[in-house]
């Protein structure tokens, strides 16, 4: 029997996933159908948990619903998710996934049990973030503006919907890859935790004045406290200056995590080039997007998106292709990024 495929998939992938599918593209082919399935289902969540039209107690019903597929799958809850879900949305390439979800778990129940396990504890981990958003803050059109508390909810918020990425990322590598055995599996998933963590701050901050106007502040009351700060005020692009100190702190915090996600890329055999540049771009990317956040002075302002020019990605792509044997080189290009951080 053929193994299962996502080919018939391809292009709705490509259309939901943008920047991971370069990623996904030059993942060894073993591993392409169990991660990019991964990829559809995390986005199909997302999905559900920000569809706005729909009150946040009925999206987290929804919510529990779609986790509980992958414990107990049910076509007839699957088609009462499809019938609540797709007339409401906007964009019709997610409107595409929701109505392609049963094609995407016959892929699912193709798989091994192993990637099964391990796509099933990766989805029931990444939606205790969603739950923990639609319970957090208000709704979209509320008025209101909610932070979180303290800053290990911040670092637990990150782990849920980041951070456990790099452990199924690890694992995932570790069953298909033979060169990966002599890896120190609990090393490497505490350090692609990190990774995840770090790309996850990074959004944060860039998102950040989106994310006030929905009512959500993910810099916790006990971060903006001792700057005489509330998540009220930074509605106010004028508020970037009282922000700054924080703002610094945070993208030290983050750059901390980066480090982790340079040593695990690091750690990644010379002769598993591929593998090496998957997880070069993002970190390599991000640095680049931690530049443009330490100096930004409307990082308040929602009419503003900061975004590296495609010029500059194609730069990276190809910097870090020339480099990806030598982990010198690619500490010396990443260092040059990560310098001009006004820190």
């Amino acid at each position: 029997m053929p193994p299962p495929s996502l080919d018939r998939l391809n292009d709705l992938l490509k259309r939901v996933s943008r920047s991971f599918y370069l990623t996904l593209r030059i993942l060894p082919r073993s591993l392409r159908t169990p991660i990019g399935l991964a990829y559809l289902f995390a986005r199909a969540a997302d999905t559900i948990a920000d569809t706005a039209v729909i009150s946040p107690a009925k999206r987290l019903l929804l919510l529990e619903q779609f986790r509980s597929l992958f414990q107990s799958y049910d076509a007839a809850i699957l088609r009462g998710l499809r019938g609540a879900l797709v007339g409401p949305q906007g964009n019709s390439s997610e409107g595409e996934l929701l109505s392609s979800l049963e094609e995407c778990f016959i892929v699912f129940q193709a798989c091994s049990q192993g990637d099964q396990a391990r796509i099933r504890q990766l989805l029931l981990t990444l939606t205790q973030g969603m739950r923990l958003d639609l319970s957090t803050f208000p709704a979209e059109r509320d008025g209101r503006v909610v932070a979180l508390k303290t800053r290990q909810e911040l670092d637990q918020y990150t782990y849920y919907v980041a951070g456990c990425v790099g452990e199924f990322w690890t694992e995932m590598h570790i069953a298909s890859q033979s060169r990966l055995q002599a890896w120190d599996r609990n090393t490497m998933k505490q350090w692609g935790i990190h990774f995840g963590k770090g790309l996850q701050m990074t959004n944060i901050l860039r998102d950040l004045a989106h994310d006030l106007r929905l009512g959500r502040c993910y810099l916790p009351l006990e971060a903006l406290t001792p700057y005489g700060l509330s998540p009220e005020q930074l509605l106010e692009p004028s508020a970037i200056a009282s922000l700054r100190p924080l703002l610094h702190q945070m993208l030290e915090d983050t750059l901390e995590h980066y480090r982790y996600g340079w040593s695990y890329t690091l750690a990644i055999p010379r002769r598993a080039l591929l593998m090496r540049l998957a997880c070069a771009w993002p970190l390599l990317i991000g640095l680049r997007t931690l530049h443009l956040l330490s100096k930004a002075e409307n990082l308040l302002d929602p009419g503003v998106t900061l975004k590296i020019s495609r010029t500059v990605l194609y730069r990276i792509l190809l910097a870090s292709s020339l480099l990806v044997l030598s982990n010198r080189g690619l500490q010396v290009y990443a260092k040059r990024l990560a310098q001009p951080l006004r820190l």
